[in-house]
């Protein structure tokens, strides 16, 4: 696990990190119906730094590319037809979203992927875009509307990604170059 999970981390920029899995044998006092043993994930983050739990030493933006190495790689070993990763580039932007979303779309080559996102850098590899959506409606209920969009929509969507509210020509071109750079 520790080695595949570290071939893992060199695409997501991640390649000096330090990976490993320790277990902990409880006590019999302590053993319980989740077993004998605890088990913690280990990381250095920076090389000749020691290694120490995972939820401790990881930054928002590593914690998300730890998960998503680990997933993969526990997704290999299983007969996974269908992975669903709800942000798992959050706290990232730039270069690491753009690899987060490179490693999905190679990811979607051997299985089913269904990423919910906030960065356009993952969005723009996408081969499908739904775009999700709340509304208050009358009697003070909120309604969820899930909507399927074409490539114009797709290409808008990114483009308020990029620009927020007002959706301008140069973030309609920048939709267009992570869009054009997505493709194979």
């Amino acid at each position: 696990l520790d080695k595949a999970v570290s071939r893992e981390l060199v695409p997501l920029k991640l390649d000096k990190a330090l990976f490993r899995t320790v277990l902990h044998r409880l006590t019999a006092d302590d053993a319980g119906p989740d077993g004998i043993d605890r088990v913690e994930f280990q990381i250095a983050t920076n090389p000749g730094a020691d290694p120490g739990p995972l939820v401790k030493i990881a930054s928002g933006g590593e914690l998300s590319r730890f998960l998503l190495a680990l997933k993969v790689v526990l997704a290999k070993s299983a007969s996974t037809g269908t992975l669903v990763f709800d942000e798992i580039d959050s706290a990232v932007g730039g270069a690491v979203a753009d690899a987060i979303g490179d490693r999905l779309a190679k990811l979607a080559s051997g299985a089913q992927i269904m990423v919910v996102t906030h960065s356009p850098q993952v969005a723009a590899r996408g081969n499908s875009h739904w775009r999700i959506s709340k509304k208050l409606i009358a009697g003070g209920a909120t309604t969820t509307f899930v909507e399927v969009l074409d490539e114009p929509a797709k290409r808008e969507e990114i483009a308020r990604m990029l620009a927020g509210a007002k959706i301008t020509d140069a973030a309609r071109a920048a939709a267009d170059s992570l869009m054009a750079s997505a493709r194979p």
